[in-house]
């Protein structure tokens, strides 16, 4: 079921039409067991076209692409994080899964705040030339400079109007305080007047850890971005700093704590089929 908000803006509308739009909302996880353990932090994320990089670098003068500012968007933080083209690595991503070039690529991610940047998860929305949502791609980064991307083309039956439904077996070690034998199950709502990530991690025994981002459009204007930088001060500094904040809480409630895997640690950009891993690291 769709709902429109007051603002006439569809939640699970087409995407934004923009070279790069602002989602204002939250990140929040809830771990299960071994210990419960909660926590949410306002956040905000870019959602930014791969085919109009130049366009979007020029839209406020506190925003730039590949270049220092406030705010930024640099591609080397992204896919091969060698500088070169985002837009011909989603394409060869999707060539290996059979899919033709989309007409349009979106990705979400946090910007760099003063030069510094750290995403977690970052998700790349491929369309065709009827606006409609043939895969999503998403790139887990961990706190150990590994980097694992997936691949996760959009099936029959998994879209609706709650959202995309997918499931995926663990594939990448992200947080020391989870096991790598996890299932990951995925309601992805595509970005329009909202997006939202939804993730729920079952092991063997069921539920350990939901986690979710929830995004409200807004314009992307100097005013506004002023707005969230007053709202959530020093962005990514505070993303990886809360990281490490709540693994210490966690670790202070004796959760087990699982090492990371040999393979794992060669592991800085391969690619699988199926979404990813949870949102932050220390989950």
């Amino acid at each position: 079921m769709s709902s429109t908000p007051t603002n006439g803006v569809s939640d699970n509308g087409p995407p934004p039409v923009d070279a790069v739009t602002l989602f204002s909302g939250q990140v929040m996880h809830h771990r299960m067991k071994p210990r419960e353990h909660r926590f949410s932090y306002s956040v905000f994320s870019v959602l930014i076209d791969l085919d109009r990089l130049e366009e979007a670098g020029r839209v406020s003068p506190l925003f730039s692409v590949n270049r220092f500012n406030l705010l930024s968007f640099h591609q080397k933080d992204h896919g091969p994080r060698d500088g070169s083209s985002l837009r011909r690595h989603v394409e060869s991503l999707l060539a290996r899964e059979g899919l033709s070039p989309p007409a349009r690529i979106l990705l979400l991610a946090y910007p760099r705040m003063l030069g510094y940047g750290f995403n977690p998860l970052s998700v790349y929305y491929a369309y065709d030339c009827r606006q409609n949502l043939r895969a999503l791609i998403y790139e887990v980064r961990n706190t150990f400079g590994g980097l694992h991307t997936y691949v996760a083309p959009v099936r029959p039956g998994e879209e609706s109007d709650a959202g995309i439904r997918q499931d995926q077996r663990k594939e990448f070690h992200v947080s020391p305080f989870i096991a790598m034998e996890q299932h990951y199950f995925f309601r992805m709502l595509p970005p329009g007047g909202s997006v939202r990530v939804r993730i729920l991690e079952k092991d063997s025994g069921g539920p350990l850890l939901s986690a979710t981002f929830s995004g409200r459009r807004k314009a992307f204007t100097t005013r506004a971005l002023l707005r969230e930088c007053a709202r959530v001060p020093l962005l990514t500094f505070k993303v990886i700093g809360a990281i490490h904040w709540e693994a210490f809480k966690i670790w202070r409630k004796r959760v087990p704590f699982h090492p990371r895997p040999e393979l794992d640690a060669l592991d800085h950009g391969s690619n699988q089929s199926g979404p990813s891993a949870p949102l932050v690291s220390n989950e």
